[in-house]
């Protein structure tokens, strides 16, 4: 086991803190993504109109600002909700439910028009005939669906999580214990940054190397039977 002049505990710490928070933005991407996919293709104006400028903001303002307005900002902001209320009191924003919701949101900005550009795929001749032999909503959802935009949305979705696990880098100016600052403490202690930078970005591209192989056995699931025929 590497020690690495007793920081080796800190690093993998760091380590586990950073795929927390890779695992817990990716959800809140997900679910954001399909939303906004949906609103955009709902053709109801407001909820267009307020995902073009969400996606704009968030692709136009860069990840760091982000985090920085979530984390002060949100304090700021439910400080004074709660003197609105009549409590005179300050209430912080827990690190790591910031870095979360800042980095899902940005996930969920771009995979909106991943998920939508996969819905618009989808042939519509499959959706109809589905329908034309008495399929339920649900079934055509389920069947029809989900597995094609899931098939044409990995690719994207699959470029968007790297981008992801390297973002999770910016959470440590708030104080989060993930790897890049857990890794700046260890530098700062033993003034050795050659040794430990080295061995951060050999951390993250251990977790690059197994998030690609398993997107690509996701990719070749989702692609089974596929361009078979013939």
């Amino acid at each position: 086991m590497f020690d690495l002049y007793g920081f080796g505990g800190a690093l993998a710490l760091g380590t586990w803190g950073t795929i927390k928070i890779m695992v817990y933005a990716l959800g809140i991407g997900l679910v954001s993504g399909l939303f906004g996919a949906w609103a955009k293709l709902s053709g109801i104006r407001p909820f267009v109109w307020f995902t073009e400028l969400w996606t704009l903001v968030i692709r136009g303002v860069p990840e760091l600002i982000l985090i920085l307005f979530v984390y002060f900002g949100g304090s700021i902001v439910l400080g004074r909700f709660a003197s609105f209320l009549g409590y005179d009191i300050y209430i912080e924003i827990n690190p790591l439910l910031a870095a979360v919701v800042t980095l899902g949101i940005v996930f969920g900005a771009y995979a909106t028009d991943v998920f939508r550009v996969s819905i618009l795929a989808v042939p519509k001749g499959e959706i109809e005939a589905a329908r034309s032999i008495g399929m339920k909503k649900i079934m055509v959802l389920r069947r029809i669906l989900i597995p094609q935009i899931w098939r044409y949305a990995l690719p994207g979705l699959g470029n968007l999580f790297m981008i992801l696990q390297k973002d999770t880098a910016l959470v440590s100016v708030i104080g989060l214990n993930e790897l890049m600052r857990n890794t700046a403490q260890a530098v700062a202690f033993t003034k050795k940054p050659f040794v430990f930078y080295i061995a951060a970005s050999l951390i993250y591209l251990a977790i690059t190397t197994i998030t690609t192989f398993i997107l690509q056995v996701l990719e070749k699931r989702a692609n089974r039977g596929v361009g078979r025929a013939s």
